[in-house]
């Protein structure tokens, strides 16, 4: 007989989670390395030094967006 705790708290299921959120992690760093590539100039010191509230409403959405088209790649 199966102990309840051993089969609510599966070592298989964690290591999966930690394998995938370290997988979404990197593709999320990818893409916001390329949208930094493609927007002109600075894209740090546009927002950061510039107070540029367009592009960092922009550079969000992007991070948003890709965030969950990784999600659901990954639940699926």
């Amino acid at each position: 007989m199966v102990e309840p705790l051993q089969q609510l708290i599966n070592f298989k299921y964690i290591v999966a989670a930690i394998v995938f959120s370290g997988i979404g992690i990197v593709v999320l760093a990818f893409s916001f390395i390329i949208f930094d590539k493609l927007t002109p100039g600075n894209l740090w010191k546009e927002i950061v030094e510039e107070q540029n509230i367009a592009l960092a409403i922009t550079t969000a959405a992007m991070t948003l967006g890709i965030a969950q088209i990784i999600a659901a790649a990954i639940h699926s």
